[in-house]
């Protein structure tokens, strides 16, 4: 990985390529302390590079990572909350090729992800959003997501801001209220195709 800092408006201008997202997984696989990690790949039926929004969960959960090697960060696996966002998605209107789902931290943990976490994970999320010169909004679904990219934002000086919504996550586990949760996932990535 190059040690050079882009210009947020290279890509607009036509200067560089973006990085391909499978390289980035290719990265982000062998980058662990004990230089393999478990990460999903993305998904083929997203809109990729091209995606103007970008969905965030906290980090993969344990049905991306019963499918092993052959896992991706989908809408269609198996699971509540993959199957939660399905349908908050489509009533909202948010096509599947504009948006691409990954996770703050793109590596499995077991378990919710802490500040370490995030900050660790930080220049992933760095890398990904340097890959997606279309990018207009960033729906983040659970706390940890929404911290992620806020202290992305605020600690590095040259992050290319765009627009955050936050939605509570939509795993069982979470105690919000389940109307209430399916609104609040609805709304915010309706507003964010509208971007």
């Amino acid at each position: 990985m190059s040690g050079r800092k882009r210009s947020p408006t290279s890509y607009r201008l036509g200067m560089q390529q973006p990085r391909g997202l499978d390289q980035l997984v290719s990265e982000w696989r062998s980058s662990g302390p004990e230089r393999a990690r478990f990460v999903p790949g993305f998904d083929p039926s997203g809109g990729g590079a091209a995606a103007k929004v970008l969905v965030l969960m906290e980090s993969p959960g344990p049905a991306t990572i019963k499918q092993g090697e052959d896992a991706i960060s989908s809408e269609d696996n198996p699971g509540p909350t993959a199957s939660a966002f399905k349908r908050a998605r489509i009533e909202s209107g948010l096509g599947r090729n504009v948006y691409l789902r990954w996770n703050i931290v793109p590596w499995a943990l077991g378990r919710a992800p802490t500040v370490t976490d995030l900050d660790e994970a930080r220049p992933a999320l760095a890398q990904l959003l340097d890959s997606l010169p279309q990018l207009r909004a960033i729906v983040t679904f659970g706390t940890p997501a929404l911290t992620g990219v806020m202290r992305y934002f605020t600690l590095e000086p040259r992050a290319r801001i765009v627009p955050v919504l936050a939605a509570p996550h939509l795993s069982p586990a979470n105690a919000t209220r389940a109307g209430e949760k399916h609104l609040r996932a609805v709304t915010a990535l309706r507003h964010a195709s509208l971007l």
